[in-house]
Order: structure tokens, then sequence, then C-alpha cells
């Protein structure tokens, strides 16, 4: 009986003597975009600006709607033209009222204005912060006839955290858009 109790302690000492399992840490998937090359998009709208050759343009529904489509991120920039007819404050009043929809999701917003006098373009560049449905958008104009808007959806879930890759990487596409953007009428 003790040798039975002398082998099962020794059994049960060298069992439990392997390495102790520990919990992994949870972790995050890292995302790697490649090094835009731009090239140029001219709209028979009467504008042109450089886009990222990871995104395709498409034709939504009209001839001046457009969504910029980065189809490895699932995102979408909505691109939608106007013209002016004495109504820019309406265009901009709607621009801003899509903006401040997102306040109930959004932890802040941050408004850049922009304006480059010598190709007539003017305009305000928002960047929502938190679980918003959208993360940016911009608008530009002439002041006088034309009038652009544009606004970044992605196709999932607003979780900022995850998304913060994509939409660091769009983020400078659509500032380069803007850096870039031309009337041609």
């Amino acid at each position: 009986m003790v040798k039975n109790l002398i082998f099962t302690f020794l059994g049960l000492a060298m069992i439990s003597c392997s390495k102790e399992t520990q919990p992994k840490p949870s972790g995050e998937l890292r995302l790697e975009y490649p090094q835009p090359k731009y090239q140029v998009y001219s709209s028979p709208c009467g504008f042109s600006f450089e886009y990222s050759d990871f995104a395709r343009i498409h034709n939504a529904k009209e001839n001046c709607w457009y969504y910029i489509d980065y189809p490895k991120m699932k995102a979408k920039v909505f691109l939608t033209y106007f013209p002016v007819h004495q109504d820019l404050g309406l265009h901009v009043k709607e621009s801003e009222k899509m903006v401040y929809e997102h306040t109930i999701k959004a932890t802040a917003i941050d408004t850049k204005s922009f304006s480059y006098p010598e190709r007539k373009i003017f305009g305000n560049f928002y960047e929502l912060k938190g679980p918003s449905a959208s993360n940016l958008q911009f608008f530009v104009t002439d002041s006088t006839r034309h009038y652009v808007t544009a606004n970044l959806y992605f196709n999932s879930r607003p979780k900022p955290d995850s998304l913060a890759p994509a939409v660091e990487y769009i983020k400078k596409d659509m500032l380069h858009l803007i850096d870039t953007f031309q009337w041609s009428k």
C-alpha cells in the first residue's frame, strides 16, 4: 500500500512538472498599405484631381456623382458636384449639417479651413473622432460657380481603433486630392 502511494505520488509529481500554460495577450491585426502612386482624374463636370492607384473611381448615379472605392479597406469616398446658382450658402449649410449629424456618436470634430486663391479653391476639411459613421468629410468650392463635397464611409461597424490605419491612409489621400484639385472650366 505504501509502495502504491509512493508510485502514485511520484507519477503525479512528474505529470505536474510540465510547463504552466499562459494565456496569450489579445493582439490587433497590423494593417500596412502600399505607398500611394497618384494618377490624375479629370471629371466631365469641370474639375480634376489626383487620387491613389490603390483606389478605383466609379461613376455612381448621375454624371457628377462619384465614389472612390478602396476595395481592400471596404471604404468609399463619395464625391458629389453641384453647380452654384447663387445658393452657395445653402450648399455649405447642407455640408455642415451632414458633418454635425454625427455628433451623436463622434467624440470630437476637428475642422480645418483651406484656401488656395491662385487656383480658386476654398473649403473645409472635417475629421470626426470616435465611433461615427463617417470619419472624414470635406467640401471644395470656387465660391461662385462650383461646389464639390466628399464623405468617407466604411462598409463595417465603426470601430475607431480597428479603422485607424485605414482612416489615416485615406486621410492622406483626401488631403492630396484637395492639394491637387483644380477647376477646368
